[in-house]
């Protein structure tokens, strides 16, 4: 599923901190932080999931 997110810059300004605070946490590993990035993202996805099926009853 593709969703375009479109960001002010205020808004951008606040990622990027956001962005750069989890990389440092990786050791300035960006590649690794990306990594982790898509795994919680995966976790993420499966509960949304589950969570939609018990909605409707699935």
């Amino acid at each position: 599923m593709a969703h375009i997110v479109t960001l002010d810059s205020r808004q951008e300004t606040s990622l990027q901190a956001v962005a750069e605070k989890f990389i440092a946490q990786h050791e300035g590993d960006a590649v690794k932080a990306l990594k982790e990035m898509i795994v919680l993202n995966g976790h993420l996805q499966e509960r949304l999931d589950t969570m939609e099926r018990r909605r409707v009853g699935g």
